[in-house]
Parts: structure tokens; sequence; C-alpha cells
């Protein structure tokens, strides 16, 4: 038996467990969208893997009314922070009530939305919903192992499931085993067993399988659609082309007195993570005289990305009229500060990328700055799309402050993304039938 042959056997493609015949959906969904909304429908368990800008909002909302009408149960969808609003805004555009609600004695809606943060509100809902649909659902890998798991073990009864996001990461297959797991399709060890071996030179890394790459996106293509654009999946393309993006490096050389500072007697490369997280704290001031130098020459509005408390309580200072939405901060305020800044009420908001790097509609802003490197690509590339999506109307500009010790974090974020770009063509090809 050949290896192909014993993948058949072993398939578990998901069968559609949900509505064979969805009704009409919105007139204002664009073709594909239709498809893709009318696609997880049928599924009834499915994720949504769709570059920023495609609409995914729009096809939960259609989603979770057709499912709350079908089931004659509530729908909760679960958003990343300050972004729930977006739902309500957006369910308004399609004539749909979303109901933002922050604990139980505020559900009258059919269709509700919360944060991730109040799930622990809900517990008394849960047991009743039709549906529940996961926002930005990549987000399960910022936190905790606990929460994940709480949030796979709270829905697993949950008789419609929905995934969205724009990037699962396909160097960490952790990412793919999550989305699996919450829909009910396979379990996280089964996937990795079945696709993954331990990388040769890092036994700690799952790397696919050579002769099993074809079987596992054919497999993935089974319970998630996956495409960078409508032409990903036949269908036209006009209208969804991305602005310009340009994207600005400026490097801080590290001295020999910053080196010291980070423990060393020379200026070097930074190797381990250990190394890494003290050139950072050694060339703090350097980066942020630097951002407030970016910031302050005009007066535009700029999404400005830090990873250290420090950094962000800094970055406030040097640049005036700037705001810091910190982890610290109320839901309530948080909130408040995001929507002053989409509408134009707020400069600058400094901010790290676990906080709003998930999720947030901001075409209003086109000038972004990163105060440094890290290894996440997932992280950075979301929190770029925050501004460089479709529906943006500018040439976005994307500033990046690293310093000459952050080569090996830089080719490391450049070999995720090639990662990445292979991961939607084998996607791609699986859908198209290659």
């Amino acid at each position: 038996m050949s290896y192909a042959d014993f993948l058949a056997r072993k398939s578990t493609q998901l069968a559609p467990t949900g509505i064979t015949d969805p009704p009409p959906l919105s007139g204002l969904l664009k073709p594909f969208q239709d498809h893709c909304t009318r696609w997880a429908l049928r599924s009834g368990k499915a994720a949504l893997f769709q570059g920023c800008g495609l609409g995914k909002s729009w096809q939960a909302i259609e989603w979770a009314r057709v499912v709350a009408q079908h089931t004659s149960k509530p729908v909760l969808i679960l958003t990343p922070l300050a972004v729930a609003q977006q739902f309500v805004r957006e369910g308004a555009k399609l004539d749909v009530e979303v109901q933002h609600v922050r604990e139980m004695a505020d559900v009258s809606a059919r269709i509700l939305v919360t944060n991730y943060e109040r799930l622990d509100k809900f517990s008394d809902l849960i047991p009743s919903l039709g549906g529940v649909v996961l926002d930005e659902s990549s987000i399960l890998k910022a936190f905790d192992g606990k929460t994940r798991t709480r949030l796979i073990e709270v829905f697993q009864w949950t008789p419609f499931r929905l995934a969205c996001t724009a990037t699962p990461a396909p160097n960490d297959p952790a990412e793919l085993g999550n989305h699996a797991e919450f829909l009910g399709v396979s379990r996280h060890v089964d996937m990795l067993n079945r696709f993954f071996e331990h990388d040769a030179g890092d036994t700690g890394n799952w790397v696919l399988k050579g002769h099993g790459r074809k079987p596992f996106w054919r497999w993935v293509a089974s319970w998630a659609v996956c495409l960078n654009k409508p032409s990903d999946i036949g269908y036209s393309d006009e209208g969804y082309d991305l602005p310009p993006l340009d994207i600005h490096e400026h490097v801080v050389d590290i001295d020999g007195a910053m080196a010291r500072k980070a423990g060393m007697l020379f200026s070097f490369e930074a190797a381990s993570l250990g190394e890494q997280r003290e050139v950072r704290r050694a060339s703090l001031h350097e980066r942020v005289a630097k951002a407030a130098e970016l910031v302050n020459s005009d007066s535009e509005q700029w999404l400005v990305w830090g990873q250290l408390n420090d950094e962000c309580e800094a970055l406030c200072k040097a640049i005036p009229g700037s705001v810091d939405v910190s982890g610290s901060d109320s839901a309530d305020d948080k909130e408040r500060a995001v929507n002053d800044f989409l509408d134009g009420k707020r400069r600058v908001i400094v901010t790290k990328m676990k906080i709003l790097g998930f999720g947030l509609n901001a075409q209003c802003c086109a000038h972004q700055l990163f105060v440094g490197v890290d290894h996440s690509f997932e992280s950075q590339y979301q929190a770029m799309r925050r501004s460089w999506r479709f529906g943006q109307t500018r040439p976005v500009h994307i500033h990046q402050i690293c310093t000459s010790a952050d080569g090996l974090v830089v080719a490391n974020i450049r070999r995720k993304q090639e990662e990445f770009s292979e991961m939607h063509r084998a996607m791609a090809e699986v859908m198209r039938g290659v």
C-alpha cells in the first residue's frame, strides 16, 4: 500500500453536519463571500482563513443570522478587544441586529457579540447556544494553555462553530491544531502524528512530512477555505487590489556602550532569546528617540507598536498627543481610546500587538511603526494588516526600527513569510484541484 493510499484510508475528511440547503443570503455579499458563507453553513463546523479586508465580518454575521434562524437559538460572536462594536456597525449595514453584550443582564437579541476576555460572564448562556463564532481565531495562540483549552472544551457541544482569521501560521502546527480541535475535526496530537515529524535539527519543532504535504492540505481544505484574494477560488478580483506598501527599515547601531549595557564586551549579533531581550532593553532610548522623530515629523495618524511597558511609556512621553493603550487599562477605557482613534479624535495610539494587533479595521491610518522586532511573524503580519487591507485607499507606510544585532530575528521573520506564502499556494492548488 502506498503512503497516499494509507492516508486516504485513515483520512477523517470532515463530513458536512450543517444546513444542507441554506436560505438566500444578503444581496450585499460579493459572489465569493456568498460562496464561502454557504459552504460554511453546509459544513456546520468550518474555518474561514481569508486575507484582511475580504469581508469575514459580513460572512460571520450572515452565518450567525442563518444559524440562529435554523436552530431558534442565540449565536455568540467572540472578538478581540475593542472589535465588538465593529460587528454592531457591520450588522447594521446588513440590516441584522448584532447586540454588544458585556454581561448576562444585557442579553436580549439573537446574535450577540462580546470580547474574549468577557467569556466567563456568559457561562450560563453557553449550553443554550445554537452557534459560536471565533473572530480572529488565530488569537487562540496568544492565550495561555488554560484559556485555549477552555474555549475548546466549553464549545465542544455547540452544534454550529465558525472560526475566522487571516493568518493560520504554517510554521506553527499548534495554530492549525487548535482550529481542528475547536471544530471537532481532530485532536491536536492526532494531527501531529498523522502529518508531522520532529525537525531533525531541533526535535522541539514539528515539520510537515514531505510526502504527506498534499494530503495534509487536502485534509485542511475539507474543513477550511483559505484565500488571499477571490481568484484563489475562481472568482473575480475586481475591486480587491491592495494599495502600495512601502516598508522603511531604520537600523540603530549597537555600539560598545550599548553592548556592555546588554552584558557583552563588544557589539554583537544577538543569538539567544535572552540576548535579544537584553539588546532591546539596552537600545530602548535610541529606538524611542528615532520613533519620536518619525511620528512627530507630520500630522498623520499613526499606529505605534511596542513590546515593553517601558517602551510604550517612553514613547507616549516623546510623542505629544499620543495615548498608551495598555493591558492594565479597563476594557471600557481601551474601547474608548480605539474609537476616538478611528473617529479621528486621536492622532497616535501606542500599544502592543497582543492588545490591538488582531481584528481592528483601521483604514483611517496609513502609517505604522514597529519599535523593534520579534520572532512572531503572525503578530507583525496581523498588526500590519490593520491598515494594509482591502478598502484602504492610500499607500501604506510601515516603518521598522531594528538594531544592528537583530540580524537573526529579521532572517527568521523572512523565513516565516516564505512559509506563509507557500501555505497559501498549497491551499489554493488543493481548492482548485491542481
